[in-house]
């Protein structure tokens, strides 16, 4: 099928709403009469060949499909929406230069460096990384696979001066696990036992007056993060945690 069509009433629910549940669908409101929109189209239209079937143009005239305009509250045109999971996640209107379409579907569409991180596989890891090198879920990934097979000052560096609470606390977990009793209780959370590794570490902030309070704190946000905001184990360790450090 082609990735640009015209739509109308009468199969936009089935080729732009339930199609846009495989593929993200922009559509163009247009009018034969529109000079904008006769600037964008061609603008549109070769952004979409460029993704080579990442994302899909379904074209809609407007003077012929009123009721499909009116539904979306089109009021000028051109009006772009762009639909993913059934759903406009992305707009805008009036013709735009070739930089800002690009921009536009590229927020649609994952990177290469985004999918190369998504597989897990090292050398697609690293490969993320020298397309994008501060793609931090890259970093994490990677660094998780050096770790493990014990290459912890190659997982260090690489984990060095990233943001967010993934990065920091397999980073904190490096510096504690020469630690023998903390070192339990990270091979207790590897083993799936989160509750009873939580409470070792946040024991360990309690009973703990040196630097490595602030390295237990991030070990142990990191995990919470993982548990999400509201996961039970989550509530309750954070209750905890902030009661052991302060």
């Amino acid at each position: 099928m082609s990735a640009i069509y015209d739509v109308s009433e009468q199969d936009f629910e089935q080729r732009v709403v339930e199609r846009s549940r495989e593929v993200p669908v922009v559509v163009d409101f247009w009018a034969e009469w529109c000079g904008p929109c006769r600037a964008l189209g061609p603008v549109l239209e070769k952004a979409v060949q460029d993704k080579a079937g990442d994302v899909e143009l379904a074209k809609l005239d407007t003077d012929a499909n009123p009721r499909i305009a009116a539904a979306f509250g089109i009021r000028g045109i051109p009006a772009v929406k762009a639909f993913k999971d059934g759903r406009v996640v992305a707009e805008f209107t009036g013709a735009q230069p070739p930089a800002r379409v690009q921009e536009f579907l590229d927020t649609l569409v994952p990177s290469e460096a985004e999918r190369l991180a998504e597989s897990g596989d090292e050398a697609d890891l690293r490969r993320a990384l020298e397309l994008e090198p501060a793609r931090n879920e890259a970093a994490v990934r990677l660094a998780r696979l050096l770790h493990d097979r014990g290459e912890s000052d190659a997982a260090r560096s690489l984990l060095e001066g990233r943001p967010g609470f993934a990065a920091e606390a397999l980073a904190a977990r490096i510096e504690l696990e020469d630690d023998e009793q903390l070192s339990a209780a990270f091979a207790r959370l590897d083993a799936g036992e989160t509750e009873a590794a939580l409470d070792d570490l946040i024991a360990a902030i309690t009973a703990s007056r040196d630097g490595r309070r602030e390295l237990l704190r991030r070990a142990v946000v990191g995990v919470l993060d993982e548990l999400g905001v509201e996961h039970p184990l989550a509530r309750e360790s954070r209750r905890r945690l902030a009661a052991a450090l302060y």
